[in-house]
C-alpha cells in the first residue's frame, strides 16, 4: 500500500471500513487519471458534481482571476462582493419570476437546513412532510428528512413534527394540511435509485401544498443544470416550487450550495430576530465566480440540449438479459440488477477496467449513472462495453 494511502487511513476520518481507496494524480474532461497515467471514465460526476467534466478551461480561469482579486472578506451578507451579486444576478435570471432572492450556502445539507427553517418562520408553522426513501443530505435536520431508518436510527431523537408519506403516491397527499410548514420532496429521487414521479402526482402535490398554504420545497441538488434535459428538473412537470434547493453541480466543481425563494418568504429571516440565518463561509467569492462561470459554459453551449439523444444511447447500449431495468430522466439513470452483491460485484469490475460508477443508498441493486453532460457517443459506448462485458463476466459463468 503507498504511504499516501496509509496516511489517509491514519489521519483522514473514514465513514465505512471498506473506501474504494482509489487514488488520483489529475483529472480532465470525463477522465481521471492514477499515479501510473491510468485513465478511469467518470461516470458518477463525483455524485453529480462535475456536469461540466473536470478541469473546465472556462471555471478554472474564472477561479484564478477571483483569488487575485480577494477572497474571503466577510460573513455572508453584509458586504457587497461582485462574485456573489453576479452570481445570484445569473441564477435568478434563468428561474421562475417567484424565485428571486438567493441564499447562498457551502453545501446541499445546509441548504436544506436555511429552507427547512425559513418555512418554519414564514409560515409559523411546525409540522415537515418528507417523503420515504428520500435522501437531503447528513447534518441533523437533513437527517430528520431522510425516509429511510437504517441510516437515521442510530442519531435519534431528531427534528420532532416530521411525517412521512410515499413518493409517487397521492393517497398520501391528504397527510398535507393546514398545520404542514412545508413538503420538502426531491423533484426526482435520488439515493432511491431514480424515481421519476408521474406528472399527475407531482401536479396534484403542488395544487395541495398551493389549497393548504404549504411551501413547497423541491430539492434539486442532484436534478438541476441540465441533469435531466432541461435546466431545472421542475420545468419537466409544469409546476414551480415555494422554495428551490441547489448545490452540487451548482459550483462547477467548487463547494457551493443554495436555497432560492420569494423576496417576500425570504424577508423573515430578517427580523424576529434578526440574522435568522447566519453563515461564515456561504457564497465563498471564488466559489461564486467558479459558479457563475459553470452556469454560463452550461448556457453558452447549450448543454442541455444534448442530454435526451445521450440517454437514448445509454438505453439503447445497457440492454441484457440480466438488467432489469433502466430508470431515469437525462443523465440521472439507475440500472436495476437482480441484488446488491451482484451490482457491487460489477461495480467493482467495472472500476478494475477502468470505468467509475455507484449504487444508491436506498437501492443497493442498481448501479448509479450520471456522466459528465460532455460525455461524447463514443465515450458513452466505450463505457457501456465495460459496462455489459462486467455483466457478461458474473452472470455468463
Amino acid at each position: 500500500m503507498s504511504t499516501l494511502r496509509q496516511l489517509f487511513l491514519a489521519n483522514n476520518a473514514q465513514t465505512t471500513n471498506f473506501p474504494l481507496l482509489l487514488e488520483f494524480e489529475r483529472a480532465e474532461g470525463i477522465y481521471m487519471y492514477n499515479a501510473e497515467g491510468k485513465p478511469y471514465i467518470d461516470l458518477i460526476s463525483g455524485i453529480g458534481v462535475s456536469s461540466l467534466g473536470h478541469s473546465n478551461p472556462y471555471v478554472i480561469n474564472a477561479i484564478k482571476e477571483q483569488v487575485d482579486k480577494y477572497m474571503h472578506l466577510m460573513v455572508y451578507g453584509e458586504y457587497v462582493q461582485t462574485p456573489q451579486v453576479c452570481f445570484a444576478e445569473k441564477l435568478v435570471s434563468v428561474l421562475p419570476d417567484n424565485l428571486q432572492s438567493v441564499y447562498f450556502t457551502n453545501s446541499g445539507a445546509e441548504a436544506v437546513e436555511g429552507a427547512l427553517k425559513l418555512a418554519k418562520r414564514f409560515t409559523g408553522r411546525q409540522q415537515i412532510v418528507a417523503c420515504l426513501n428520500s435522501y437531503h443530505g447528513s447534518t441533523h435536520g437533513a437527517l430528520s428528512v431522510m425516509g429511510n431508518e437504517e441510516f437515521k436510527q442510530a442519531y435519534r431523537p431528531l427534528l420532532p413534527g416530521v411525517n412521512f408519506i410515499r413518493f409517487n403516491n397521492p393517497e398520501d397527499l391528504m397527510l398535507i394540511t393546514e398545520e404542514t410548514a412545508c413538503v420538502i420532496i426531491e423533484t426526482i429521487q435520488g439515493e432511491a435509485g431514480i424515481r421519476v414521479p408521474d406528472l399527475t402526482y407531482i401536479q396534484a402535490l403542488r395544487a395541495r401544498c398551493t389549497e393548504t398554504g404549504t411551501l413547497l420545497i423541491l430539492d434539486e441538488i442532484q436534478a438541476a443544470f441540465g441533469r435531466t434535459g432541461k435546466l431545472f428538473a421542475f420545468e419537466h412537470f409544469d409546476i414551480v416550487p415555494d422554495i428551490l434547493l441547489l448545490a452540487k453541480a451548482l459550483g462547477g466543481g467548487m463547494p457551493i450550495g443554495a436555497f432560492i425563494s420569494s423576496n417576500q418568504i425570504m424577508d423573515a429571516l430578517k427580523e424576529n430576530p434578526i440574522l435568522g440565518h447566519i453563515t461564515t463561509f456561504g457564497g465563498h467569492p471564488v466559489c461564486c465566480a467558479a459558479g457563475l462561470a459553470a452556469l454560463e459554459f452550461l448556457l453558452d453551449n447549450n448543454l442541455a440540449a444534448t442530454v435526451a439523444e445521450k440517454e437514448a444511447l445509454f438505453r439503447d447500449l445497457l440492454v441484457h438479459p440480466a438488467i432489469q431495468q433502466v430508470r431515469g430522466k437525462g443523465l440521472m439513470m439507475a440500472i436495476e440488477l437482480e441484488n446488491f452483491d451482484l451490482n457491487k460485484k460489477i461495480i467493482d469490475r467495472c472500476i478494475e477496467n477502468g470505468v467509475i460508477t455507484d449504487w444508491f443508498l436506498h437501492c443497493s441493486n442498481s448501479m448509479r449513472l450520471a456522466p459528465p453532460l460532455i460525455i461524447t457517443h463514443d465515450e458513452i459506448r466505450k463505457a457501456c462495453d465495460v459496462i455489459i462485458k462486467a455483466i457478461d463476466f458474473y452472470t455468463n459463468k
